[in-house]
């Protein structure tokens, strides 16, 4: 089961421009993932940050692990590389964490969910964390040097990007999510299509029906006024 659900989901992330994914050593189960960040307004825009997913065997009953190959100066990254963020824990609620079961990891998540996660936390930090305290007060204390150094790691982030790899921009995720825009309304007009006529095509019908109604009517009122004159005569 576990390899389908993957295969799945790898097809299909494969058509998103705001990642970048391989396997690793043609093992469904291994990944190599670079997000890309297409935010304009982010502090992380244009970045290529890249990743090693390593998934269960009983994925998607269990979560898969994330580990930045390269660790950010964010305060949800640990020096190694991995993250603090509830998505990647295990299912079930955790008293001394304070986490709810609804923002942890279950069957229902995806990694599609869990990457758009990593790429939101990288802009709304959670300075509390304990994965990197030192950027937690610099974030709060001194923003601005907190700034220079993620700009530091968005530089070095480039040199991942492969030869030869065209680096989507945030026109690209537009045109993609306004190609699935137009994808759903083709979807919606075709099903109008498969139901039946319009409502203007049934307003045209009963017109016609109804003028036919008048033409008869008149047709009948002519004949009965013949046989009046008829009678007479």
């Amino acid at each position: 089961m576990a390899e389908r659900v993957l295969m799945n989901e790898y097809k299909a992330l494969l058509q998103e421009s705001w990642t970048n994914i391989e396997l690793l050593n043609e093992n469904i189960f291994e990944w190599d993932v670079a997000l890309i960040v297409l935010n304009p307004d982010s502090i992380y825009y244009g970045g290529y940050f890249k990743a090693k997913m390593t998934f269960p065997k009983n994925y998607p009953f269990s979560p898969p692990d994330f580990k930045f190959m390269r660790p950010l100066w964010h305060p949800n990254v640990y020096p190694d590389g991995r993250l603090c963020i509830s998505i990647l824990h295990p299912p079930g609620e955790d008293e001394m964490s304070g986490e709810l079961a609804s923002e942890r990891w279950s069957p229902a998540q995806r990694v599609e969910s869990v990457l758009l996660s990593i790429l939101s936390l990288l802009d709304d930090a959670e300075p509390s964390s304990p994965a990197n305290v030192d950027a937690g007060v610099m974030l709060r204390k001194d923003p601005a040097k907190y700034k220079e150094l993620v700009k530091r790691d968005l530089d070095v982030s480039k040199q991942d990007i492969p030869e030869g790899y065209v680096m989507p921009t945030h026109e690209d995720a537009f045109k993609t999510k306004k190609n699935d825009d137009i994808y759903m309304e083709w979807e919606d007009s075709d099903a109008d299509s498969d139901f039946g006529a319009s409502d203007s095509d049934m307003g045209d019908f009963d017109a016609e029906d109804f003028d036919e109604d008048d033409e008869d009517m008149d047709e009948d009122e002519s004949a009965s006024d013949d046989e009046k004159d008829k009678k007479k005569a």
